[in-house]
């Protein structure tokens, strides 16, 4: 072999030998950068649907007078519960109302009389439940349409469910109420009831869910404002990790990477379960306590250099730069 061909090898090898190197430099240097460890938990989970509604009576009565009259006696407030047939008020017809007045004008012996022979008109309970409203006052006049009273057999929730969701609830899903004016008093619930009707609000389809608190607190109250999650899946005491710590792989499966013995990044196989917010449940793969690296993003393992700093004449090979090739990521 000539001195030439000689001189080519020796040149071949220098140049494969340097790109080796630079490659394993850079690979050490991006391989898991900005990693820090987090450390896997035990604790509660579960998976929901969150929706907004409003607290509203199960079924609403209005209370009014059978005749027109002046309301004698007010026997009911608002927040009282009352049983079906209670007396709630007393009131007078014009008739007898008129007669009164001109009796008491006589004297207190002329009007008991007249009291006494001419009753008071009852305003009865149409059934049991609470007092919502009470909108008349003692003394005062008022025709035979007009509102007495309004009361509720019972209060529940109705959540407005977009219809993309509206396929998981189901009857009897347990339900979380949180009521905006009362946020650190969460209300265990469950779902009673699913609307057939739809509603159309700025081109979004939502059903009203019907929400049956299982206790009802003395301070719910109609018409506020709830918000409710209903809980699709849960369980206390999942094995957790930052879902950010999980990344998918080719095939489906999942991956975390873990410290190696070395200090190097080891992928680890995993299978998950229930994913809520910025938690994540481990079913196989690791255990409460265990150690994981967590990145800034997805991280995929970085092809070998297009070209090497010792290419003659520092030309890229395929027409990039003679940088080394940055390691690709994937945003969470």
């Amino acid at each position: 072999m000539n001195k030439k061909k000689y001189a080519v090898l020796a040149a071949a090898i220098f140049l494969a030998a340097g790109g080796y190197l630079f490659y394993k430099k850079n690979s050490a240097k991006t391989q898991e950068p900005g990693a820090r460890k987090v450390t896997v938990t035990e604790g509660p989970i579960q998976e929901s649907i969150e929706a907004t509604g409003s607290v509203l009576p199960l079924n609403r009565v209005e209370i009014k007078p059978p005749i027109s009259g002046r309301i004698e006696k007010l026997l009911a407030d608002e927040g009282d519960r009352v049983q079906s047939g209670q007396v709630l008020a007393w009131m007078s017809s014009s008739d007898r109302a008129a007669i009164l007045d001109a009796a008491r004008a006589q004297g207190p012996e002329v009007y008991k009389h007249w009291e006494d022979d001419y009753k008071a008109t009852p305003i009865l309970a149409p059934l049991s439940g609470a007092m919502i409203l009470k909108n008349v006052v003692v003394g005062q006049t008022v025709e035979a349409g007009t509102v007495l009273y309004a009361m509720s057999d019972s209060l529940i929730v109705i959540a407005q469910v977009d219809e993309s969701d509206i396929g998981h609830i189901k009857k009897g899903m347990n339900a979380k109420i949180t009521l905006d004016a009362y946020p650190d008093k969460p209300i265990k619930g469950a779902v009673s009831d699913i609307l057939y009707e739809g509603k159309n609000v700025s081109n979004v389809i939502t059903y009203g869910v019907k929400v049956r608190p299982i206790n009802a607190p003395p301070f719910l109250r109609s018409q506020m404002t709830a918000n409710v999650s209903f809980i699709m899946r849960s369980k206390e005491n999942a094995v957790l990790l930052s879902a950010s710590a999980v990344r998918e792989v080719q095939g489906g499966g999942k991956q975390v990477s873990v410290p190696g013995p070395d200090g190097k990044p080891v992928q680890k196989e995993v299978t998950t379960g229930i994913e809520s917010g910025d938690k994540i449940e481990i079913l196989s793969g690791l255990r409460p306590g265990d150690e994981v690296l967590l990145t800034r993003g997805k991280y995929t393992p970085q092809q070998g250099p297009q070209t090497s700093p010792l290419t003659m004449g520092g030309r890229p090979q395929n027409g990039n730069s003679g940088q080394a090739p940055k390691q690709r990521r994937q945003a969470q």
